[in-house]
């Protein structure tokens, strides 16, 4: 359980839920963030290649609750579903997607360890691929965004369901109605 009473029963509003109850204050723009990072239109990253970089960069910082929700999430996207998820977070050289996504997820894994470990090579090979600055722009910012989600769920001690399938739930929810209308 988490490590301060967050006032709701957490295996019923499990991870980032409970804290965003216990201050709605915070939760609205946390929201409005992932919304528009992950959700909300973007000229050429899907939503599920968004939500991939969301759930590798959490899988890279061990935050069980955050990987298991956003690789549902990517997974509802995706046409090739939770297998190409679980490819890209098992073996990222070898899973089966284009080169730019690859480069892309490379400067994020670049950013969950240090910005300052984003390199004008990780860049230029990015843009040696085909990605655009706004790509690269979104891909650092939520890489950043994760790394902060991934501490506040973690940080909090919060609880994280191992079975499977209450994710899947939650990934119907944010593919219907997005996270602004999750809490």
């Amino acid at each position: 359980m988490a490590h301060i009473d967050l006032g709701v029963d957490e295996t019923q509003v499990p991870g980032i839920s409970g804290p965003m109850r216990y201050r709605p204050e915070t939760a609205a723009p946390l929201n409005a963030l992932a919304e528009a990072l992950l959700r909300a239109p973007h000229p050429t990253l899907t939503q599920g290649e968004r939500e991939l970089i969301a759930a590798y960069v959490s899988g890279l910082n061990d935050c069980n609750f955050c990987c298991n929700s956003h690789s549902a999430f990517a997974a509802a996207w995706l046409p090739e579903g939770m297998e190409l998820v679980r490819q890209v977070r098992g073996d990222l050289a070898t899973a089966p997607i284009g080169e730019k996504l690859r480069a892309l997820l490379h400067i994020a894994a670049a950013v969950q360890v240090s910005g300052r470990k984003v390199t004008s090579e990780l860049i230029d090979a990015a843009k040696a691929e085909g990605a655009t600055d706004l790509e690269i722009h979104d891909t650092v910012l939520i890489a950043a965004a994760f790394c902060m989600f991934n501490r506040y769920v973690d940080g909090l001690g919060t609880y994280a369901p191992t079975d499977l399938s209450r994710y899947d739930e939650v990934a119907r929810r944010i593919v219907e109605v997005g996270y602004g209308n999750v809490v």
